[in-house]
Order: C-alpha cells, then structure tokens, then sequence
C-alpha cells in the first residue's frame, strides 16, 4: 500500500485517534499473512469476533484464524489487557463522585463488558473525591461468599471515610436481586461499625447503572 496509507505512518502523521480499529490492530500485528496484507488480516480477525468481542477472545480461539499464530496472539492478548488495566487504573485524586451517573462515567465502560460479576469499591476523601478503586471480588457476588471483611480492608488502612461499593450484572440487566438487598444491608451494618460511611452500591448494566441507594434497595430512607 502507499507509503502514507500505512497504519504507522498514519499515526505518525495524524496521530492514535485518527486511525481505524483496524489501522490500530494492524500495528500490534506488524505483518500480515501469505497473499494477505495486515490490515485485511486485522479486519478478519475483527470480524470474526465481532458479536462477542475480541477483547473475550482467547489465545487458542485468536490463533484458529488463519494468519494469527501465537506470536500475534499473545501481543494482541497482552495490548487488550493492558488496555484494560488502564481504565481500570487509579484515578485522578480529584475526581468527585455524586451521582451514579459519576460511577459509570468512572467504570461503566469496563465494568459493562466484563462476563463474570466483579465487585468494586470506590474509595472517597471526605469532599466525595475518588482516592482509588480497588477489585474486592470476582465470581458471584452475593452475600453467601462475599466476605465483608475485603470489602472494607483497604477504606480501613487508608483511612478514607467514605466508600461506594459497585458490581456488574453480566446478564446486562442491572435491577437488583434479593441477594444484592441482603449484601447491601450487610455492608451497611458493617459501615456503621467500622464508621465508614456506604454512600451507595451501584449495579453495572450493559447500558446503563442503578443506585441501590435511590432505591431504597438495603438503605434506610433518610
């Protein structure tokens, strides 16, 4: 292809935003395959995960298309999972947080996609400003096996005196179990005790989240 069509110099040129999916994914692939250029192979690849996601594919499922051997696979693998760390990293110290609109701004984008349960709490400084975010628990959240204990370990060492806790549904649908109800009163109480105080429990849909809080869903109504 033309010098300035290729995805490096595109992006040398125009910058990371102005490249396609394909363009980006190229780059990670280097090379294509026999009588195929990278970026009809990146598009393949694409292609072929488009309902699922490439992000949820597999190093064995990367590597049945024809072009992608384990080599490709890993970078791609390894490029999505930094990708992910990074949205999922500490954030700024000064971002507030007031509404559940505020927690999907923060985490709905990763949180949404994710295809097990995962439970997050949002450490907060007294003026509700995010001090960090750390993963409490993956697999089914409920309060059977959801010890408390983890969820407040890091509020307790860092002395931050208010949370929000936050999990996904994976079936994209965020109205809140029983089980959600039963684990919220728990985390209430425990609050209480610790004297940290629960600001919300935030569900993750597919489109969108629900305040546990703005329903009346395990909190007293103030």
């Amino acid at each position: 292809m033309p010098w300035e069509e290729r995805p490096r110099e595109r992006l040398r040129l125009r910058g990371s935003s102005a490249l396609s999916n394909a363009e980006l994914l190229a780059i990670l692939l280097r090379t294509g395959s026999t009588g195929e250029n990278v970026l009809t192979l990146a598009g393949r690849l694409l292609s072929r995960f488009k309902e699922r996601g490439l992000e949820h594919a597999s190093l064995a499922e990367m590597c049945e298309v024809k072009g992608i051997g384990e080599a490709k696979g890993v970078q791609v693998l390894a490029a999505l999972e930094l990708g992910r760390r990074m949205v999922s990293a500490r954030p700024e110290p000064r971002t507030p947080i007031r509404s559940k609109e505020d927690v999907w701004a923060l985490l709905g984008p990763d949180m949404a996609l994710e295809q097990q349960e995962h439970l997050r709490v949002v450490l907060l400084n007294t003026r509700h400003q995010v001090t960090g975010v750390r993963q409490v628990y993956k697999g089914s959240v409920h309060s059977v096996v959801v010890r408390i204990a983890d969820l407040f370990r890091d509020a307790v060492r860092e002395g931050c005196p208010n949370i929000i806790v936050v999990h996904n549904h994976p079936s994209g649908d965020p109205h809140p179990s029983r089980e959600d109800a039963a684990l919220t009163a728990q985390i209430l109480e425990t609050g209480r005790l610790l004297g940290i105080e629960v600001l919300d429990h935030v569900i993750i849909g597919r489109n969108g989240p629900v305040s546990l809080k703005e329903l009346g869903t395990g909190f007293e109504r103030r």
